[in-house]
């Protein structure tokens, strides 16, 4: 009678594989979790689908609107967005009234200021050193070393889009360095 009792008090093998289940789970669970982050760190993100690029975004982070932009600015002016990285990227009103086709990267190639526009000397003239770019972008004194980065800008369903630019620097003859 003493050797049945002590077989009653061992746990079904039913109960056992649960309690190993269940262990097994939360350790996988807690060892995933924790290995996420490095492995999304390692794996560089998509570019997206297709190649749509990204929407500029206005100083509130609402997406830019071609036509309600054009209402807004006047020929020639040049306006900070957001663009890739959430780098500051200049949309350009051309003299026409359209928007430029491409997008300028507004940190400086010096010393990564934001370079602002001065509609008075019709450039862009960096706060920090000096360093002074004509209207399209293109590096006329130094110290800045480069020419202001470009993106290709295009309009998508009224929205105002940002894409990789890769062919040849149109300011300089030249592969881009930003890429």
């Amino acid at each position: 009678m003493t050797q049945m009792s002590s077989q009653s008090d061992v746990p079904g093998m039913g109960r056992r594989q649960f309690m190993n289940f269940l262990t097994f789970g939360a350790c996988t669970g807690v060892a995933l979790g924790a290995l996420y982050p490095v492995v999304k760190y390692f794996i560089p993100p998509s570019a997206g689908g297709g190649g749509s690029g990204i929407t500029a975004k206005d100083a509130l982070g609402n997406d830019v609107v071609a036509s309600e932009f054009l209402g807004e600015h006047n020929a020639g002016d040049r306006v900070l967005t957001q663009g890739f990285k959430g780098d500051p990227t200049y949309v350009i009103v051309e003299d026409s009234g359209e928007l430029a086709n491409y997008g300028l990267n507004a940190v400086c190639t010096h010393l990564g200021c934001v370079v602002p526009w001065n509609a008075g000397a019709d450039k862009f003239i960096c706060p920090c050193h000096g360093s002074q770019y004509n209207k399209e972008g293109k590096v006329v004194r130094g110290p800045a070393p480069l020419s202001l980065a470009l993106v290709h800008l295009e309009v998508q369903d009224d929205k105002v889009t940002f894409q990789k630019w890769d062919e040849t620097d149109f300011r300089t003859g030249k592969e881009p360095w930003w890429t």
